[in-house]
């Protein structure tokens, strides 16, 4: 599958690496992805999201927004939300939380873990990521996966990192829209 990723594809999952590492994930998720494409310049998924709205502080935005997504262990709004339903208060839960163990003790990250490897695992979240952007070209009868896939499969999956977007005005509608025209459907798994 990575040969057909173009040079910016391959950018934002080294980049996504890059993320996970700095923040000492586990693992490479969604949210790193997220941010990968958040930090391209002069791509295709670069200009699909400067056409939505989404240049210097809404960038800022968005990335604030992950931040916070981290501290609640990745919960969305929506799932926090329907928490609080229950009588659940995820703010409350986060602040004893980081009371006893430190600021972001939810967020995922591991200093002890040794990699064997040597490198980061993908997570599930993000291989779905990845899987459906090859849906996505294929759909549309695209010879390579370009970071406009990736991003556009980053909308479709359920989640955090595509409830962030769509706060600041990127849907897989919109995108669509903005990439293609609104002519033909990209379906992204």
């Amino acid at each position: 599958m990575f040969e057909r990723f173009t040079k910016d594809a391959r950018g934002v999952v080294r980049a996504a690496v890059e993320h996970a590492e700095r923040a000492e994930a586990s693992s490479v998720d969604a949210e790193h992805i997220l941010l990968a494409l958040l930090d391209r310049e002069g791509s295709r998924a670069s200009f699909a999201l400067t056409s939505l709205g989404v240049t210097g502080a809404g960038k800022e935005s968005v990335r604030e927004a992950v931040a916070e997504a981290r501290r609640r262990a990745g919960l969305s709004q929506a799932e926090t939300a329907a928490l609080a339903g229950l009588g659940i208060d995820v703010s409350e839960i986060v602040a004893r939380v980081e009371e006893v163990h430190g600021v972001g003790a939810m967020s995922g990250g591991r200093k002890d873990m040794g990699w064997w490897s040597g490198r980061r695992s993908f997570g599930r979240g993000a291989k779905q990521i990845l899987e459906a952007s090859l849906r996505t070209a294929l759909a549309r009868g695209d010879r390579h996966i370009g970071d406009e896939h990736i991003l556009l499969a980053l909308t479709a999956r359920p989640g955090f990192p595509a409830e962030i977007l769509a706060d600041h005005g990127v849907t897989h509608e919109s995108l669509i829209r903005v990439l293609f025209g609104g002519g033909g459907e990209a379906k992204a798994g």
